[in-house]
């Protein structure tokens, strides 16, 4: 055998060698991107590097972490009836509704809440005088209650009573919320200068201010935070006050019913001053959120985070905003407290550093036996928005009701008359 031919001979087990191992290699290759050519068993935490449908894009862009049992600003909400404030035997008399956010102070939680107490029930605005009310928020007074532990509560008293006319809140002061400002203590609260219901819930926001939480309050006496102008969203009503100290300033969330019923929505806004007795200026964006009922918010991480609650295509959801203003849907839950008023232990000292809440009170207002004693209780709920805690139970997605919940929002005789005639 020549020398050529024996070096074409080497040669060519040389290529065979290599293309052997490059198949090889291309096998085990084309083996890994097949079994990778679906979406990990293992949720990975960070978006893989693939194409995703918009419900996982949603997973990775929108939610603080892809599984809620993971995610900080996921809750679900236990609720303990609390002790040591009367209904009169629940006759429609006495209502307690709106809680304020709850601060310690002195050794003891404070919370500040609408309180009617009227001869009879609500009778409506065609019915109402200046002793019957209209509605459960018509001719109410602000009290406040103190507790030890958050479960039993001490009536303390009225801390802002109806002012006389014409000052704001003449016809009944509501809804309130407290803010600690260099050593004073400010309530805001919606001030009726009207029966709820005459034209609507027309009101703007007024407050009054003391030295201590137990007062005495002294009523500012002036509008603090004004309706809008004719035609914009907040013209008729600036409801739920909620203030904040966020960035060195004072920030007070509020909601706003906008639209005519039953076609209107509602949203929250915010307004924000240096001085608590303002002037405040309303942020050009607002409204801020395109749902919630009531306003609910505590620092959290370097911004705010919202309890969204009832109204809008948003409502059942957490959300946040690092900035305050800019806020989208962190998780989605269920059973949120209505008229949520959280102890927030930083809401005045947070500094970019928010830690989150465990528990508050809110409010049941369908508690009444029947239509005729219609009233508010107030009660607490406890969950797991917090840096600080860790319960698993808290995190839970698996809600479930008893089968008579679901039967207690059956038909309606209208719509069982309807469907009678449609079977026809």
């Amino acid at each position: 055998m020549t020398s050529d031919r024996c070096q074409i001979l080497k040669y060519s087990h040389y290529v065979v060698g290599v293309m052997t191992i490059i198949c090889l290699l291309g096998g085990f290759l084309c083996a890994q991107a097949d079994s990778q050519d679906g979406f990990p068993w293992d949720i990975p935490q960070t978006r893989p590097n693939r194409p995703l449908s918009a419900a996982m894009e949603r997973l990775y862009n929108n939610y603080l972490t892809p599984r809620p049992e993971d995610n900080e600003l996921f809750s679900s909400f236990k609720y303990t009836r609390i002790t040591g404030l009367d209904y009169h035997n629940g006759d429609g008399t006495i209502s307690r509704r709106d809680p304020s956010k709850i601060i310690y102070e002195n050794g003891k939680y404070y919370v500040w809440y609408t309180r009617r107490h009227t001869p009879i029930p609500p009778q409506g605005a065609k019915k109402c005088t200046e002793t019957i009310p209209s509605t459960d928020w018509d001719l109410c007074d602000i009290w406040y209650a103190t507790s030890t532990d958050g479960f039993t509560w001490t009536e303390q008293g009225v801390a802002v009573p109806r002012p006389p006319k014409p000052h704001a809140g003449w016809r009944s002061v509501s809804t309130t919320d407290i803010l600690k400002w260099k050593g004073k203590y400010y309530l805001y609260y919606q001030g009726f200068l009207e029966a709820s219901g005459t034209k609507g819930d027309h009101c703007p926001v007024a407050a009054s201010y003391a030295d201590s939480p137990d007062g005495p309050w002294i009523p500012a006496n002036k509008i603090i935070i004004p309706n809008g102008p004719t035609g914009t969203w907040d013209q008729y009503s600036i409801h739920d006050p909620y203030p904040l100290v966020y960035k060195g300033k004072i920030y007070v969330y509020f909601k706003a019913a906008f639209g005519d019923r039953p076609d209107y929505l509602v949203g929250n806004g915010l307004a924000i001053a240096t001085d608590p007795l303002g002037p405040f200026t309303k942020h050009p964006l607002n409204p801020l959120f395109n749902s919630g009922h009531e306003t609910a918010l505590f620092p959290f991480k370097e911004g705010i985070a919202a309890l969204v609650i009832r109204n809008g295509n948003e409502s059942n959801t957490i959300q946040y905003a690092p900035d305050g203003i800019n806020f989208n849907i962190a998780s989605v839950t269920a059973l949120l407290p209505t008229a949520a008023g959280s102890y927030v232990s930083d809401a005045f000292t947070s500094n970019g550093n928010g830690r989150g809440i465990t528990w508050g009170l809110c409010h049941f207002t369908n508690v009444a036996a029947t239509p005729d004693k219609k009233h508010s209780t107030l009660a607490r709920f406890d969950c797991d928005l917090s840096l600080d805690v860790h319960d698993p139970l808290m995190k839970n997605t698996q809600l479930w009701l008893k089968p008579e919940v679901y039967f207690s929002q059956g038909l309606n005789q209208k719509q069982k008359q309807r469907l009678k005639k449609s079977q026809n």
